[in-house]
Parts: C-alpha cells; structure tokens; sequence
C-alpha cells in the first residue's frame, strides 16, 4: 500500500515538473521570457537566514561555518575561566586543527594538557572528526623594532657581553 502512495506522489510530481516545464516554454514562445505569477517561484525573494543557509550548502561551507559558530560560543563550550584564558584564533580545514592563542605560558601549558578532552567536546558538538588537534600558542612577543639607533647586524642589547 505505501509503495502505491510512493508511485502515485513520484507521478504527480513529475506531471507537475512537465507542466511547469510546458507553461515557461509557452511563455518564451510568445516573446515574454519568464514572467512573474502569482504562484512562487525560484526567482522570489527569500528571508535572509534561508538564503544564508542555501548559500552555505551550495558552496560546501558546513564545516567552516560550524567552526565559526563554534568560536563565537567559546565560553560555553570550554568554560569561563578558561575562555578569559585563550581564545581561538584559526581553523585550518585542510589539516582540520583548531589554533588556540593563551595570554600566558602557564595557560598555553595548561590547555595543552586539557586538549584532548577539548578536542572530545568540540567534536561532540560539531561532529565527529571536525577538529583533529589543538595546537595551543602562548603569548606571543612584541614586534622587534628596527630604529635609525641600530647597528647592521647586532642581535640586540645582548650582543655587547662576549
């Protein structure tokens, strides 16, 4: 009986396609192209959240758009404390890592320890195999300056002591 229901629904979909088919070369015939009707088509306008949507499918963009979401609920997923800690820098979907950026040595050595058990619940959200590794930075350095003072070739005010 449902293989019955399934075979009559496929057929008067495909009527519909013909007839769909048959109406817009009928309208192109008589010199108007496709025109606009009352009944809705490909060509009306869609609420935003759904064009997004569609876009992010067509173009494969599931993943990089998860992990975006991801970063935005930060504090949800890891914790405040650990959140005020390091932030999320860069997903690298190729190699699927997830760098991490800590404001001290000590954190940077702390969620290196907690990384697989963030790397569980970041796939747990995202799904299985998302994030492969966490690659935890600690702070990084200030920029060297290079000034009208300086010799060519000296390494810094170290370079004077043997």
């Amino acid at each position: 009986m449902d293989l019955a229901r399934v075979a009559l629904r496929a057929a008067k979909e495909a009527a519909r396609a013909r007839g769909e088919a048959t109406q817009q070369k009928k309208q192109a015939r008589r010199g108007g192209g496709l025109r606009s009707g009352a009944r809705a088509d490909g060509r009306d306008p869609m609420p935003l959240g759904p064009a997004i949507n569609r876009l992010i499918t067509e173009r494969g963009w599931e993943t990089p758009a998860a992990v975006g979401g991801v970063m935005g609920r930060w504090p949800q997923i890891v914790g405040d404390d650990l959140a005020r800690r390091c932030v999320p820098e860069r997903y690298d979907e190729d190699e699927r890592v997830l760098h991490v950026r800590c404001d001290s040595t000590a954190w940077a050595t702390n969620v290196r320890l907690l990384a697989p058990q963030l790397v569980a619940r970041l796939n747990e959200d995202l799904g299985h195999g998302t994030v492969r590794l966490l690659k935890v930075h600690g702070p990084a350095g200030a920029a060297r300056r290079y000034g009208p003072l300086r010799a060519p070739g000296s390494t810094g005010p170290g370079d004077t002591y043997g």
